[in-house]
């Protein structure tokens, strides 16, 4: 297992270095002058070729990504040019942000998913079956920036029930103050991973179900609660696999829910950077999120393999 470990950590490098790079080249090749947002517009060339120096945009693109890696490796990611505050304290405050509203969404979506594909599962070409999928289908099909539009709308303006925007007063708190200010965005960010959940356990288990070895374990008089937990067993890895994917998605912010919201998360401020044309804040930001997907990747591989010795092997 330590060898496998390692062996995924290896092959983890080239593609933190490649990530780096496109993040940096994106960022780049848009056209614009990001110093339009700090430089007054009477600005001389002697003071916007100050800022441009201050900012190392005056160097060469391959010295830039030089120093922006290096210093990124020691923890600096810049100052934004909008707000003047380090990249990395507004990173870091936008990712607790998302954090919260991601794992409550990912919660919400796994456990309805799961369940819902079981069940359909379980029950294949029945009524709860075509329930189940519709809801599914539903779930990926509704844009879920118009189905938080509604939901603002029904329970926000017409039943005035919870809040429209916003994160609560103060900082962040597990009470109820804060905790309604929750529930509309993660309900309608946890819409899609539900539907991607329960389409894939829905199809792992009706195939797991018609495998030899259920049938076998039903002849020698199991209960179907032990044959369901041999079932949960080996749907587990490809589920893990894609709930990874859908947690790493969820993380790294939605531009449009945290903008419908008003949520202070990766979204809100990557929307913040571009419009603003922040290239520090937006490479920091870029660059945190990408990073943390492979890690999660990374975790998911690891766990599948422990939870599968057939993955090690292979």
């Amino acid at each position: 297992m330590l060898v496998y470990v390692l062996r995924r950590i290896v092959y983890v490098i080239p593609i933190v270095v490649s990530v780096a790079l496109v993040c940096f080249l994106l960022v780049h090749i848009t056209p614009g002058d990001p110093l339009v947002a700090v430089l007054p517009p009477d600005a001389s060339a002697e003071l916007a070729a100050q800022m441009r120096a201050a900012y190392g945009f005056d160097q060469p693109l391959p010295v830039q990504f030089g120093i922006w890696i290096w210093k990124a490796l020691h923890g600096n990611l810049g100052t934004s040019i909008a707000t003047g505050r380090p990249v990395l304290s507004e990173v870091t405050a936008a990712v607790g942000n998302t954090f919260i509203l991601a794992v409550t969404a990912a919660f919400i979506g796994f456990v309805m998913g799961a369940f819902f594909g079981l069940i359909a599962g379980y029950f294949r070409n029945t009524w709860v079956d075509k329930l189940a999928t519709s809801i599914a289908v539903a779930g990926v099909s509704v844009p879920h920036y118009w189905l938080g539009m509604v939901l603002v709308i029904i329970f926000s303006v017409w039943l005035n029930w919870l809040p429209a925007v916003g994160m609560g007063p103060g900082g962040w708190a597990w009470n109820w103050e804060h905790l309604r200010f929750l529930i509309l965005p993660a309900v309608t960010m946890s819409v899609i991973p539900m539907g991607i959940v329960t389409r894939t356990v829905r199809a792992l288990t009706g195939d797991i179900l018609s495998q030899d070895f259920v049938e076998a374990l039903r002849s020698k008089g199991l209960r179907e609660t032990q044959v369901f937990r041999h079932v949960v067993k080996n749907a587990l890895p490809t589920a893990i696999a894609v709930m990874g994917l859908q947690l790493g998605y969820l993380l790294g912010g939605s531009i449009l829910i945290e903008t419908v919201f008003s949520w202070p998360g990766t979204g809100f401020l990557l929307n913040s950077a571009i419009f603003q044309r922040d290239l520090p804040l937006l490479q920091g930001t870029i660059l945190v999120l990408a990073l943390f997907f492979v890690f999660l990747n990374l975790v998911v591989d690891i766990a599948q393999a422990a939870i599968d010795p057939r993955i090690k092997r292979a």
